[in-house]
């Protein structure tokens, strides 16, 4: 701009001169007599001229200046950071299902009218609890008469006992057969074995009778009633009576299927750490549900399935969380990951400043001249926002993190110093 002036100022300057030439030889001729007219009409146009000149001049000095100004290219804009140097752990994540340690489906034990429903669809029962009363008095009837069987059964035991002493009286006095003697013994195993007939039925009476009072098996959260008060239910068999479920709440279990090479690379891990197996290291593995972006529930790895399954080629793994506030409910899906390998140091860049050059990755990196240089560089695993760098960056060096699209090999840049935060490595 303050070239610009100067030049217009030269040439007004110019102007004024000449037209102070032109007045002062105006006046030493007079215009009519000292000049005819041709003359005066050619100095009138040499005048014209030389100002059309200076004009396009001015001209030509703007044109130029608006010329000159795309050569003076501005740097790029970039921002700059040294890669996070921290300790970090790599995760092999997988999608699961929640699943419950115990869980129950209660059946009908005996036949007979619904009688009686003792919770609330949903509550949280005890081992014990009654659940359902089915109507016991038939069974009670039952009861009463295994019971009389038995005692029936136990007089004639008495009184068979009672024939075999008065027949050894007499069989030693010769008065009885051997053969009768022999019937008589006979009759009192006979009638034993009645009585402990006749004992069973009364247990299996009295058992049936206690059936009619379903209870809960395990502690845990009920289901829904899958049948109503004055229902006919079957008791026993394949065509028992589904009444309702239960699942044990905490902890729960979290399956996921993991690939050979995962699974080789922690059985040797936990070889390495001198355990004997995966499940003894109590191998750390994390769990996010649908609404969670990070692994908020802390677990461990508990079983690893002996077998692979050779149509998937993968394996079970198994791992056990604590459930406390009931978040975790059995049938979710749910994403797991399991540490991959122990803690260590490495230095990381976000994924934003780690560009794709066919099949290599590289960064741009900004030397002490503002100066950028392409680096090829290796990555290692991905955490969070940002991936290990492997090889290609020392930490003390400055990589662009912003702008890298504008950028080319060689050229310099007007840098923006920031510093990467934690975040940056959180998903």
């Amino acid at each position: 701009m303050q070239k610009k002036m100067t030049k217009e100022s030269s040439i007004l300057i110019a102007i004024r001169r000449l037209n102070l030439l032109r007045e002062s030889r105006a006046k030493a001729f007079h215009p009519i007599t000292a000049l005819d007219g041709g003359a005066f009409k050619q100095r009138t146009r040499n005048s014209l001229l030389v100002t059309v000149s200076l004009l396009a001049l001015i001209g030509c000095g703007n044109h130029d200046d608006s010329s000159a100004k795309p050569n003076q290219e501005q740097l790029p804009n970039v921002k700059i950071a040294q890669p996070l140097s921290q300790e970090v752990t790599e995760w092999d994540e997988y999608t699961g299902r929640i699943e419950a340690v115990n869980s129950v489906e209660v059946r009908a034990r005996v036949s007979g009218y619904l009688e009686k429903l003792n919770f609330k669809a949903g509550d949280k029962v005890h081992k014990g609890d009654l659940l359902f009363q089915i109507d016991p008095k038939p069974l009670t009837a039952q009861l009463n008469f295994a019971q009389a069987e038995l005692e029936r059964a136990k007089s004639r035991h008495e009184l068979a006992k009672n024939d075999l002493l008065r027949a050894e009286r007499l069989f030693r006095a010769k008065a009885i057969s051997e053969e009768e003697f022999d019937a008589r013994s006979k009759g009192l195993r006979e009638t034993s074995a009645a009585v402990h007939s006749a004992e069973a039925n009364v247990y299996t009476a009295r058992l049936n009778l206690e059936y009619t009072q379903v209870r809960s098996p395990i502690d845990g959260r009920i289901g829904r009633e899958l049948i109503t008060v004055g229902n006919l239910v079957n008791g026993g068999g394949a065509d028992a009576t589904l009444l309702t479920f239960i699942v044990s709440i905490d902890p729960v279990y979290v399956y996921a299927d993991a690939d050979e090479r995962s699974v080789l690379k922690y059985r040797r891990q936990a070889h390495k750490k001198g355990q004997g197996s995966l499940g003894d290291e109590l191998t750390p593995v994390e769990l996010a549900v649908a609404d969670e972006l990070n692994f908020p529930h802390q677990g461990h790895l508990d079983y690893i399935s002996p077998r692979e399954d050779a149509a998937t080629g993968t394996l079970m793994l198994r791992g056990v969380f604590a459930n406390p506030d009931e978040l975790l409910s059995p049938g979710f899906f749910a994403r797991l990951r399991v540490r991959a390998d122990a803690p260590y140091h490495a230095i990381l860049l976000p994924d934003r400043a780690i560009g794709t050059d066919q099949a290599q990755r590289f960064v741009w990196v900004v030397n002490q001249d503002n100066q950028v240089e392409y680096r090829t560089v290796k990555l290692g695993a991905h955490i969070g926002q940002s991936h290990v760098i492997a090889q290609g960056l020392k930490p003390e060096e400055w990589a662009v993190i912003e702008g890298i699209q504008k950028l080319k090999p060689g050229i310099k840049v007007n840098p923006e110093r920031i510093s990467i935060t934690g975040s940056d490595t959180e998903k």
